[in-house]
């Protein structure tokens, strides 16, 4: 089993951010600040899949695990980005049993699952084939996305679904989902962020979830959330950019 995956299983704390800038040198970047790993966002970022292998290929030169939401349930994306070399994926938006099994059966091959097997990076490109398929199962994660109003509501039987080694809470799409928006549907969220970490944590799954920013790390930590996605890329970058050319023109109006 890999180190990663170990710590995912162990709810070891795992800090790690959004990959969202379609460029390698981004991920460079990010991966020479020490996340725990970097999640490559397939979804709702400008990348193609012709870009996955390049931005996993820039994570491991920093031997920083690199997981990829993929844009859904497409069996063909979660492969991809599999055979591209990724430690994990992260689908999004499953809100039933069903859908989890699903999940499981194209992350892994049989007899635990349906993925086919190819010649892609992670197997050497067709000449380490036997070993890359000796030791995937028990290498990488599947992190499956809660955040609609139906998942909550099928959280129990999502949670029991075998093969799935992390259940992330999706809180923006969960607040749209369970009419929690601002502030006053702070509790709301809440309790329903409550719900999922604990039918979860019950279940032995590990539990993670989007943030962005640490403020209120801590408090979720306590929760028995493990497994934390810091903002992203760009993210950082606005806010680095605004704070810098805040500070600059204040300097320079004093002067």
């Amino acid at each position: 089993m890999s180190d990663f995956r170990t710590k995912c299983l162990d709810r070891s704390l795992l800090v790690g951010t959004f990959s969202a800038i379609p460029h390698p040198v981004a991920i460079e970047v990010m991966a020479q600040a020490a996340p725990d790993f970097i999640c490559i966002d397939w979804e709702h970022a400008q990348i193609g899949r012709e870009r996955i292998e390049d931005l996993v290929r820039a994570a491991d030169v920093h031997a920083v695990p690199a997981i990829v939401r993929v844009p859904g349930h497409a069996p063909e994306a979660i492969a991809a980005v599999l055979d591209a070399g990724a430690s994990g994926v992260l689908v999004p938006r499953v809100s039933t049993a069903e859908q989890a099994r699903a999940a499981v059966s194209a992350t892994r091959y049989p007899p635990i699952g349906n993925r086919g097997v190819g010649p892609g990076r992670a197997a050497g490109y067709g000449y380490r084939i036997p070993t890359y398929l000796a030791k995937a199962n028990e290498t990488l994660v599947l992190a499956i996305q809660v955040e609609t109003a139906e998942g909550l509501a099928n959280i129990e039987e999502i949670v029991a679904v075998d093969g799935v080694d992390l259940i992330f809470i999706g809180p923006g799409d969960l607040s749209v989902s369970i009419d929690a928006l601002g502030p006053a549907g702070h509790e709301k969220l809440d309790q329903a962020i409550g719900a999922i970490t604990s039918a979860a944590l019950n279940t032995g799954r590990a539990v993670g979830i989007f943030r962005p920013s640490p403020d209120d790390i801590g408090r979720w930590r306590g929760a028995g959330i493990s497994f934390f996605i810091l903002a992203s890329d760009t993210m950082f970058l606005g806010t680095a950019v605004s704070g810098n050319l805040a500070a600059a023109r204040k300097a320079g109006s004093s002067s």
